[in-house]
């Protein structure tokens, strides 16, 4: 496995491709993983790059003599390049990380997860499964469904919903949506419980909220009378 590389540098970023983005110059951090996928970074957020490419990608680095370096990452299927006017590189260093552990989740968010997935009509009528722990090149999206237009759903599972969970969700959403066979892709958050802060973010971004009752997921009858 390759090591990690971090890179912090006064730079302008430039993506082209079917969209087109640029990030004037400023010193930003520069993330290289050892899966190839290349992000960069200002301070002013938690994990969401400000622009990043996936992989499978190939990174060029061109040396100028008489001017700024420049990094040229290019996209091995869509050929969509990321362009790195680097100007001045303050530091630059690499790695090894080893293998990573993987998230352990909780067992009820584990089992939520594994009801919800068995009782995916639970999200709504007409709901199919495509699978738990869909891969990505950010992590597993909890579950990846089709609702009953066919079209795919992205669903992140917490037990108690609070905004970096809309703000994960978020993340997976803009990278699926780059997936032609996927697009377009919503979101569903769902938890036992959602702060109403992330309930307002999530529906100003277009994402559903939904509150699971684990008990009634497990097939287990509230204990309350009921009159028949």
């Amino acid at each position: 496995m390759r090591p990690v590389r971090l890179v912090i540098a006064r730079c302008s970023v430039d993506y082209v491709g079917r969209l087109t983005a640029h990030l004037p110059m400023a010193p930003r951090l520069i993330l290289v993983k050892a899966d190839g996928s290349v992000s960069v970074h200002a301070d002013d957020r938690a994990f969401k790059p400000l622009n990043w490419m996936n992989p499978p990608c190939k990174v060029l680095e061109e040396t100028v003599a008489d001017g700024p370096d420049v990094w040229t990452v290019t996209h091995g299927k869509s050929g969509e390049k990321l362009v790195l006017t680097i100007e001045e590189v303050m530091h630059d260093s690499s790695h090894e990380l080893g293998k990573d552990p993987g998230l352990q989740k909780d067992g009820v968010e584990s089992h939520l997860q594994e009801l919800l997935a068995e009782h995916i009509t639970t999200l709504g009528e007409g709901y199919t499964l495509i699978r738990r722990e869909y891969p990505t090149a950010i992590g597993p999206v909890d579950i990846l469904c089709r609702d009953g237009d066919n079209a795919t759903v992205a669903v992140e599972l917490k037990r108690r919903g609070e905004i970096d969970g809309v703000e994960q969700l978020t993340r997976y959403l803009e990278l699926l949506n780059r997936d032609s066979t996927l697009a377009p892709v919503t979101g569903v958050f769902a938890a036992q419980e959602i702060k109403p802060q992330a309930r307002v973010l999530a529906e100003d971004r277009g994402i559903r909220c939904v509150v699971l009752d684990y008990e009634e997921l497990r097939g287990i009858e509230p204990d309350v009378l009921r009159l028949f």
